[in-house]
């Protein structure tokens, strides 16, 4: 009888052991991915998480999204992003360039090359690009390169696009805080679903 504590430790481990290593979900992106105005348990990325454990996927999340961040900010810490294997790449990134008015070509060099390093270091890393668009006071001409940038790095790089990342939050007071861009944690809730569309398809 003494041994069969033992035993069961023994057992114990060995599930642990076997247990699968979860495969990564990476989101790269801004306030809006860092949840800014928001709890970070009601961003986003953790409402993603919490509908991967309930289709039981061996999935895990990790949100690297930072407030003010800008297409050249990502490529520059993709480096210490990548020292841990990473599965699924969903990019958020270039809002920010957008705001600034800087040049369309600039914002898509850094998204390429960010891409491009993440499939330098992991080949068979699973590519999502999220879209995103510049408010009309940017002019029509730099808004619809803008936009372009998304769908052509997608379509160029094998990768799902999320065509807009913040599809229906637009003109909705409520889904947004009061600086008109972020959104609510009803507004992540919206956006979740926008991602989750695409997303679900690549994690199996």
């Amino acid at each position: 009888m003494t041994g069969l504590p033992a035993l069961g430790l023994l057992w114990l481990l060995g599930l642990c052991a076997a247990a699968p290593v979860p495969k990564i979900v990476l989101f790269l992106g801004d306030s809006i991915t860092a949840g800014y105005g928001v709890d970070p348990s009601q961003a986003f990325p953790a409402l993603i998480q919490k509908k991967i454990d309930a289709k039981g996927r061996n999935f895990k999340v990790v949100n690297a999204g930072q407030s003010g961040d800008t297409s050249a900010g990502g490529l520059s810490r993709m480096d210490w992003l990548l020292r841990n294997k990473i599965d699924v790449l969903v990019l958020e990134l270039g809002a920010n360039d957008g705001l600034r008015g800087l040049p369309v070509e600039v914002t898509r060099k850094n998204l390429q090359a960010i891409i491009d390093r993440a499939k330098e270091r992991y080949p068979k890393v699973k590519v999502i690009v999220a879209g995103m668009k510049v408010p009309p006071n940017m002019g029509p001409v730099y808004g619809h390169r803008f936009q372009a940038i998304f769908p052509d790095l997608a379509k160029k790089n094998k990768a799902l696009l999320i065509p807009f990342l913040l599809e229906g939050l637009g003109g909705v007071p409520e889904l947004n805080l009061p600086d008109g861009i972020h959104p609510t944690a009803k507004g992540h809730e919206i956006v979740a679903a926008n991602v989750w569309k695409v997303l679900e398809l690549v994690l199996s």
